[in-house]
């Protein structure tokens, strides 16, 4: 596999057959928005196709539980700011539940490393890459004469520039804090400068070689983190131990809403757990998986939708073909088609994680196996392309799931009317057939025709008629701030689930 390095702005050869991968995670003050979301998933993907290819990934993704977000939240609220990064660490993994995306093998938390930082700092002023002043402790950028080689930024240009903030303590207006002093109020660690806590730039510093060590494989997030974040973590890392801090640094671009970029600070934002629930888990997967994971992404109530009807396209296929007879041989013609995309899949994947291209084989599998059908072609190809497709796609979180089953005796029932109506659509009896369709939809059966034949699914109205068990989710968030983009829609259908 290569991967496009930003560090060196090339493809990278990813060796090896463990790789220790560190991915910079959230600030726990407010659930996530659906922006946030783009490197969880991407990198999640990542992580779970090395693995299918036999590969042991330590996959590190920290918690920052302690910044001046957090303490402004805690501040606003008038609790304590641990008590605002407990509650918003939990609702983060559970958004990871929502999204489809695994745990990491390590979910470190700041709190627990500020001894271990204390240490990194002392070192760095030992060295001469670090100084006190009045209770903080800056890193001196003038002594890493490498510094802005990932961001490609010139060092005079930085210091010229009119939005870097004047602070007479610093020696230079670029240096960086290791340590902030402790303002009345907020929360403090004792050190050899007083009372205080770590700069962000120290944390994932770290947390990451803590638990894997240097260099690391991979150390990926958001291309908003280049600089000053990544830049940082470098000068830290590599003043201190000499070697390389990371080989491959991996940057997802942003996502936007009418090209400026989704930020809470801007209003223009929805919380993931919200899309989710609007679109489901996969069309938002599906939505970030099919455009290139380094270039910018506009976000917009169609594209979720377009998303959320590719992925039931695919879903009609896979339980329509996983209905057919499964005797007989594929065809060899059939079979050398499906491997050549079966390659073109992992060949896309090898390529700098070429998720889109990698989705399009799997979409020509599909189309090729209704072509096959419609052809007369023998049924068991058919099953063979759903079983190929669905193998294919389980690294990438996309269609796994079986055709649920309605309650009671309702499949069988409904199976019989699509049976009257189709019988009905072949008399010309349209008009009947169409109220056959109208009064499921009232009850909350929708109907679609495909080339395989009429399916059917379960739509909210449906589902909510169910009584809700002890287990049944409750009532999802609202938004703090109502996104411009992210408008509400009509009941819609949750999939196809039946013939």
């Amino acid at each position: 596999m290569r991967l496009y390095s930003t560090l060196s702005r090339r493809l990278e050869e990813l060796a090896g057959d463990t790789v220790r991968m560190y991915v910079c995670g959230p600030t726990v003050y407010d659930l996530i928005h659906i922006g946030n979301a783009r490197p969880f998933i991407v990198f999640d993907a990542l992580r779970r196709y090395l693995e299918s290819q036999g590969r042991e990934v330590i996959y590190v993704q920290n918690i920052t539980d302690i910044e001046d977000k957090i303490i402004r939240k805690a501040q606003e609220e008038g609790v304590p700011a641990g008590e605002i990064a407990a509650r918003y660490t939990e609702e983060y993994f559970r958004d990871l539940e929502r999204l489809g995306v695994n745990r990491p093998t390590h979910s470190p938390k700041a709190t627990e490393y500020v001894p271990q930082m204390i240490e990194l700092i002392e070192k760095l002023i030992e060295k001469g890459h670090a100084y006190v002043a009045d209770g903080d402790v800056y890193f001196s950028v003038a002594s890493f004469p490498e510094y802005g080689k990932l961001s490609g930024k010139v060092l005079e240009e930085l210091e010229a520039g009119a939005r870097i903030a004047v602070d007479e303590r610093k020696r230079d207006p670029l240096d960086f804090a290791l340590w902030k002093a402790a303002k009345p109020g907020e929360p403090k660690w004792p050190s050899p400068w007083g009372g205080g806590r770590p700069g962000w730039h120290t944390e994932c510093v770290v947390m990451s070689m803590d638990i894997l060590g240097v260099p690391l494989d991979i150390h990926a997030g958001g291309n908003d983190l280049i600089f000053p974040h990544h830049e940082n973590e470098i000068a830290q890392a590599e003043a201190l131990t000499g070697e390389t801090f990371a080989r491959i640094w991996l940057h997802n671009g942003m996502l936007t809403v009418r090209g400026e970029k989704m930020a809470k600070s801007t209003g223009n934002f929805a919380y993931a757990r919200e899309v989710v629930a609007e679109y489901g888990t996969e069309a938002v997967r599906y939505f970030y998986l099919t455009r290139a994971y380094r270039k910018p992404l506009d976000f917009s109530d169609e594209a979720l939708r377009e998303a959320k009807r590719a992925v039931e396209g695919v879903y009609d296929f896979l339980w329509t073909a996983e209905g057919l007879p499964e005797e007989g041989e594929v065809p060899e013609g059939f079979s050398a088609g499906l491997s050549a995309l079966q390659e073109r899949f992992h060949a896309r994947l090898s390529e700098d994680f070429d998720t889109a291209g990698a989705i399009g084989a799997l979409q020509e599998m599909v189309g090729a196996a209704h072509r096959f059908r419609q052809g007369g072609g023998d049924p068991v190809g058919v099953r063979a392309a759903a079983a190929l497709v669905r193998k294919l796609a389980e690294p990438l979180g996309l269609f796994q799931a079986e055709r649920p089953r309605a309650e009671g005796r309702t499949e069988e029932l409904i199976g019989l009317l699509i049976e009257l109506r189709t019988e009905l659509r072949k008399q010309k009896n349209f008009a009947l057939a169409d109220r056959i369709r109208d009064r499921l939809a009232e009850l909350g059966v929708e109907l679609r025709d495909t080339p395989e034949g009429t399916v059917w699914s379960l739509t909210r109205r449906a589902i909510a008629r169910r009584p809700r068990g002890p287990g049944a989710p409750g009532p999802r968030f609202g938004r703090r701030q109502a996104p411009r983009s992210c408008s509400a829609l009509p009941p819609s259908s949750s999939g196809p689930i039946g013939r």
